[in-house]
């Protein structure tokens, strides 16, 4: 399905309150196509590529199909798994992805990453880790995309921070934050990689429900929460580009 554009909508003038009750109920597609349809050049999704991302993906570039391709923008850390990094390339050349990858200015690698902060910063001070490699690269990259909306792939049932998240919100520089999936569960979430062969990260058949960077993200015991292996015995819930 290619999805046509109707006449841009005035962010400003946007009725939050009126939207999240109009698609409460609504599958991801409506959410998605509403917002190709009318905010159709200054979109953006951001991705770590964990299943939800890809799900929201798959729909856009698959599905919907836009005239001008919703930019996927990836925060390299420079500390992810290997195997994040394959299914990154992965997914480029499938979907043809208008791929946009920010990170750390003129630092390539965790070699000099370290050279530059020193050894695991995540150890001695995991803000200013989450600052450097993630907070600071998608504010930046938000403003040279000049994007006024933002796609997540989070779901109210990843952790007790996100239980009461609404489906449109406003980020802290007043752009539109989507949520398309947020009241998908993670069930839903993979019954749909499961119907349309998605591709996904195989650390997610390891024990990995949710996946960051390598030095801080550990396997899930049965019964844990989903993303309990995310920065353990920190007391971190977020990264903080949620926040």
């Amino acid at each position: 399905m290619v999805y046509s554009l109707e006449t841009p909508v005035q962010i400003d003038n946007l009725d939050l309150d009126e939207l999240n009750q109009r698609f409460e109920s609504a599958h991801p597609r409506e959410i998605l196509a509403w917002c190709v349809a009318n905010i159709p050049t200054k979109l953006v999704q951001t991705s770590a590529f964990n299943v939800d991302d890809l799900v929201i993906t798959d729909i856009l570039y698959r599905e919907l199909k836009p005239k001008k391709a919703v930019p996927v923008m990836f925060l390299d850390t420079l500390h992810h798994f290997p195997q994040t990094l394959e299914l990154v390339a992965k997914a480029a050349k499938l979907y043809n992805l208008d791929l946009q990858v920010y990170k750390v200015p003129e630092i390539n690698s965790r070699e000099a990453f370290a050279a530059a902060y020193g050894d695991a910063l995540w150890d001695r001070d995991i803000q200013k880790f989450h600052y450097v490699t993630k907070i600071e690269p998608l504010q930046r990259g938000l403003s040279e995309l000049g994007a006024v909306a933002w796609i997540t792939g989070r779901r109210r049932d990843q952790a007790v921070t996100r239980a009461d998240m609404p489906i449109f919100e406003k980020d802290i520089k007043h752009r539109i934050k989507v949520n398309p999936i947020a009241a998908w569960t993670r069930k839903e979430s993979w019954g749909y990689v499961s119907e349309h062969n998605v591709i996904y990260n195989p650390l997610h058949d390891q024990g990995y429900p949710s996946i960051g960077d390598e030095p801080i993200t550990t396997q899930v015991a049965p019964g844990e929460d989903e993303r309990a292996g995310r920065w353990r015995g920190t007391g971190k819930t977020e990264c903080g580009i949620h926040i």
